[in-house]
C-alpha cells in the first residue's frame, strides 16, 4: 500500500523544517561513534526521511551498502526521492527484516523511544550485527536539560491539557542514563558507553517551531487540537519563548543528546 498524500505532506514537513532544525547535525556524530569503515554494510533504524541514511552514504562512498529502515510509509516516499539509491525498506525494529550477522554497523537516532519494546529493539539490532560490529544509538537527553523545550511543554498543559503536554514530553523519555544502561545491558549488549553532546537546536522563527509541533508532531501523537487553540498557543509562545529569539529573528538553544554505542556480546 502507498503512503497517503497526508503521510507524504507531513514526511516532507518533517524534512524541510525538523531535520535542518534538529536531526542533521546528529547524523555525523553518530557515524563518528559507529566508526564504520569502506566496505561495511550499515543500516539506519528507524531512518525517517534519510538523513543518517545519506550521511553514511556520503561519508563511505560507492563501495559501501546503505539499508534504511522505517514503520512509516510516508518518511520511505521522501527518502527515496531524496537518494534512490539506499536500500529502504519498510518493517519494524522490534522485528528487523533482515538475517543474522548481516551488517557491520547498525545506527539509529532518535528513534528508540518511541519502539513498543525498546529491550527487543535493541536485541533486535544486535542480533542483525556481524561479529565484531559495531552498534551506535542517540536519544535525546532529559527535558529539564532541553532549554527551550520545558516551557512548551508547560504552556501546552495549561492551554491544551495533559495530553498534548505528555506528547511533547515523549521524546525525551530515555534522557536517564542509568535507565540507558540497564536497558542495554537487559538486551545483551556488550562495551556499553554513552556519552553526552551539546547539539543547538534552530529554527526560523518561534511560530515555525511551535507549530510544527502543534500541527505535525501532535498528531502524529494521536493529539488534535482546534485551530482556534492552535492560534491562541502560538500567539502566547512568542512571549514565553522570546529569550530564544536571536537578533536576526531566528530561534536558538541548546538540546543535548545521548550517544550509546556497544557491541554485539561474543
Amino acid at each position: 500500500m502507498n503512503a497517503s498524500e497526508e503521510e507524504i505532506a507531513a514526511a516532507k514537513a518533517y524534512e524541510q523544517l525538523h531535520v535542518p532544525a534538529l536531526f542533521e547535525q546528529w547524523a555525523p556524530v553518530v557515524l563518528d561513534a559507529a566508526t564504520p569503515n569502506e566496505g561495511d554494510r550499515v543500516l539506519d533504524v528507524a531512518c525517517g526521511t534519510g538523513v543518517l541514511a545519506r550521511n553514511a552514504k556520503s561519508r563511505l562512498g560507492g563501495a559501501c551498502s546503505v539499508t534504511g529502515l522505517d514503520a512509516a510509509k510516508g518518511m520511505l516516499t521522501i527518502a527515496r526521492s531524496l537518494d534512490p539509491s539506499i536500500d529502504w525498506r519498510q518493517g519494524l525494529a522490534e522485528s528487523l527484516p533482515f538475517d543474522d550477522a548481516e551488517f557491520e554497523v547498525v545506527v539509529s537516532q532518535f528513534g528508540l523511544m518511541f519502539f513498543q519494546d525498546q529491550p527487543g529493539a535493541i536485541r533486535e539490532m544486535l542480533r542483525v550485527l556481524a561479529p565484531g560490529g559495531r552498534l551506535a544509538v542517540a536519544v535525546w537527553d532529559s527535558l529539564n536539560n532541553a532549554e527551550a523545550y520545558p516551557l512548551e511543554v508547560d504552556l501546552l498543559e495549561r492551554t491544551a491539557g495533559s495530553d498534548a503536554a505528555d506528547a511533547l514530553r515523549a521524546p525525551f523519555a530515555l534522557g536517564d542514563k542509568t535507565q540507558l544502561v540497564e536497558m542495554f545491558s537487559l538486551a545483551d549488549a556488550a562495551s556499553i558507553t554513552i556519552s553526552t553532546r551539546d547539539g543547538m537546536a534552530r529554527f526560523p522563527s518561534i511560530r515555525s517551531m511551535v507549530e510544527a509541533d502543534l500541527r505535525g508532531w501532535l498528531p502524529v501523537m494521536g493529539v488534535s487540537l482546534s485551530d482556534d487553540l492552535i492560534e491562541s498557543i502560538l500567539e502566547e509562545a512568542e512571549e514565553v519563548l522570546a529569550d530564544y529569539v536571536t537578533e536576526t529573528g531566528t530561534v536558538e538553544f541548546t538540546s543535548p543528546a545521548h550517544i550509546v554505542t556497544a557491541t554485539k556480546r561474543i
